[in-house]
């Protein structure tokens, strides 16, 4: 989502496509035995299911697979491919894979056989464990060598493509689980102790993507030749916005990461640096959207901030919103901060009196991007000096602006059209035999006017992926949407909320569930970094749905409302029963309407097993809705195990 977060742009460079494409086409010309990924060194292989092999070689080869004393034959068509279907094999390994076409053998060494699972959707998904709370910790714990962690590279395809752009099987060590999808190291980590078998995880994910994008042309009911067509439009404006960067950078015909001064000091983070040669950028703000488009690498900021005497001398903290990726920050040429490679991360430094003075004081931050949005981002709330003990006062919003060391990159949205990601990081998946999918995503759909027809595309993607796997029961799995300050919550309309009931109304499919995020949210954070209780939530109804167990995996979910005079009585299906959240009798996040449609606040309290809804406002009542915002943090009706209710309205739009 672009206007939301600089690392959910699609990022490609169109000359590495280009490689990858050369490179596959060349392979693809010879006549090699080759298999296909991801079936390569490490790989995980499905439990108790037929385990279809497939690859390329010459047409016509006979081909001979061998795999812990079972065996299969296939013989290579026309263009060379292949494909072999094992029998069901029990959980276990490491073992070996072996094909042959009677003149070369391939053998895929340290294989598994367990549960393996497709984990995709978007940069919630995508997050990686060292993103999550408390990384440090889950880092050096993170030693299993039994799960492991397959990323596909982000690539994109006019058309469907049998071959993935790369990838290779990853076991999780401390030195490797930082990188794995958070999400799905979690969930994985707690089905493992569960069940004892290897867990392989299969990570698509591309930050930012639509819905669409993972579709096929059939699907998301497009014509290929208008996605080309657009394909090509978005090029053509790269190109013309990238020369519009280039022509801005030159400006400075030297740039460089860092102006030295002979002491060996840095002469912008100094204090009577004189930086009025500079440009000047809204703060905060990316600096992709000021001009700057496609800008990777190291710029540096400057402005002034005034202190009384008395607030010099207390110290003062300094809220900088978040920055994208790396900063280091000066007051008046003394370091007062650094954060490393935390994109999303908000920050706020305490500068202590030594570095300050009465009067103007100046602030120098040097940032560096390591690839799509770039710069000091976030809220105007978030960029302020506060004074020990005094409230906070906002920082300019104008500041100076320097790009020092940086290049250039296309940040085309690939992400965003549809069949892209489908027909690259997708449909060369098909076969692939499994456990069940994982699905985060929705925020990228979370728009006016567009959530409600989520409501369709979510279920015809279930369907879709269903058919062409040949799997008509795969489990799918999903994260609702937690809650977050969108920005686009509005009077009576809320995107969040509409897509949620959305991926709700997907649970009529059979074979689904999903976890309910809300209250793991961050109002100010679109990635929210709790993904231990996400996934604990999605293993709680992997156990239900996948492996059958009688187990409570989800709070109450809204059943019948019922009118008694000015009072909306409303039942659950409520497997653990009603609760408030921390205690007491006092629900909240509640809503009701009267004939005219407009929803007003309810009091709420638990009977027994039902909800009493009333508003003095509202004399006869005619619906209810719960949780009904993109941040409903109020909301607390659960179940006695902690559980959160499933946000609904009694009444959906059509």
């Amino acid at each position: 989502m672009n206007s939301l977060s600089g690392k959910c742009r699609g990022i490609v460079a169109l000359s590495f496509i280009a490689l990858i494409v050369i490179a596959a086409r060349t392979a693809r010309a010879g006549n090699d035995l080759q298999l296909s990924a991801p079936f390569v060194d490490g790989a995980v292989l499905q439990r108790d299911q037929k385990i279809p092999i497939w690859g390329q070689a010459a047409p016509g080869a006979k081909l001979r697979v061998r795999f812990e004393g079972t065996s299969a034959e296939a013989i290579a068509d026309a263009q060379g491919n292949w494909r072999a279907t094992l029998p069901a094999h029990a959980p276990g390994g490491p073992w070996t894979l072996e094909v042959s076409d009677g003149r070369i053998v391939r053998k895929i060494v340290d294989v598994l056989v367990g549960d393996v699972w497709l984990c995709s959707g978007q940069s919630n998904m995508e997050f990686t464990v060292s993103q999550a709370q408390d990384a440090a910790a889950e880092i050096a714990r993170g030693d299993d060598p039994a799960i492991r962690h397959f990323k596909i590279p982000k690539s994109w395809a006019l058309a469907p493509d049998a071959h993935l752009a790369g990838g290779a099987w990853v076991a999780a060590t401390p030195r490797t689980v930082g990188e794995f999808s958070a999400v799905c190291w979690f969930f994985a980590r707690a089905l493992k102790a569960r069940e004892g078998v290897p867990q392989g995880l299969i990570n698509a994910t591309w930050g930012g993507s639509r819905i669409e994008a993972w579709m096929n042309a059939s699907t998301a009911q497009t014509n290929p030749a208008a996605v080309a067509m657009a394909t090509r439009q978005q090029e053509e404006m790269e190109a013309a916005r990238i020369a519009a960067t280039r022509e801005r950078l030159a400006r400075w015909p030297t740039l460089h990461a860092d102006a030295i001064d002979r002491d060996g000091h840095l002469t912008w983070a100094g204090e009577t640096f004189d930086e009025r040669d500079w440009a000047t950028i809204r703060v905060p703000g990316y600096w992709e959207d000021q001009g700057y488009y496609g800008m990777d690498g190291i710029a540096w900021y400057r402005t002034h901030f005034t202190l009384s005497a008395q607030e010099a001398e207390r110290g003062v903290t300094l809220g900088l919103a978040m920055i994208d990726d790396s900063d280091r920050v000066w007051v008046n040429g003394e370091k007062v901060g650094e954060t490393i490679d935390h994109w999303n991360s908000v920050r706020a430094y305490r500068v202590p009196p030594r570095a300050l003075h009465a009067g103007m004081n100046a602030l120098a931050v040097r940032v560096e991007d390591l690839g799509g949005g770039g710069g000091i981002h976030g809220k105007k709330a978030q960029v302020y000096v506060q004074p020990e003990g005094g409230e906070r006062r906002p920082l300019d919003a104008q500041w100076h602006f320097r790009p020092a060391a940086v290049s250039l990159a296309q940040m085309a949205s690939y992400n965003e059209l549809p069949t892209l990601l489908y027909n690259k990081m997708i449909h060369p998946l098909l076969g692939y035999a499994l456990r069940g999918v994982l699905w985060y995503q929705g925020e990228a759909n979370a728009l006016p006017k567009q959530a409600l027809s989520y409501r369709n595309q979510f279920a015809d993607l279930i369907r879709a992926w269903r058919a062409e796997w040949r799997q008509p029961d795969l489990p799918f799995l999903w994260v609702q949407l937690p809650n977050f300050s969108s920005g686009e919550d509005v009077a009576d309309e809320s995107p969040w909320a509409e897509l949620r009931e959305s991926q709700s109304a997907a649970l009529a499919l059979p074979h689904t569930g999903q976890a309910v995020t809300i209250g793991l949210g961050d109002p100010e954070d679109i990635h929210p970094k709790d993904k231990q209780d996400v996934a604990q939530r999605l293993a709680l109804i992997a156990r239900r749905v996948v492996f059958g167990e009688s187990v409570v995996s989800g709070g109450p979910t809204f059943r019948t409302l019922r009118i008694e005079g000015g009072r909306a009585l409303l039942m659950f299906d409520a497997d653990d029963g009603l609760a408030v959240r921390g205690g007491g009798t006092q629900l909240r996040g509640f809503e009701i309407a009267g004939e005219d449609h407009r929803y007003r606040p309810a009091l709420a309290r638990i009977e027994g097993e039902r909800v009493v809804v009333s508003s003095d406002d509202v004399l006869h009542p005619r619906a209810v809705r719960y949780a009904w915002s993109d941040n409903p943090i109020d909301a607390n009706l659960v179940d006695r195990g902690g559980l959160p209710a499933v946000p609904f309205r009694s009444t959906s739009a059509p």
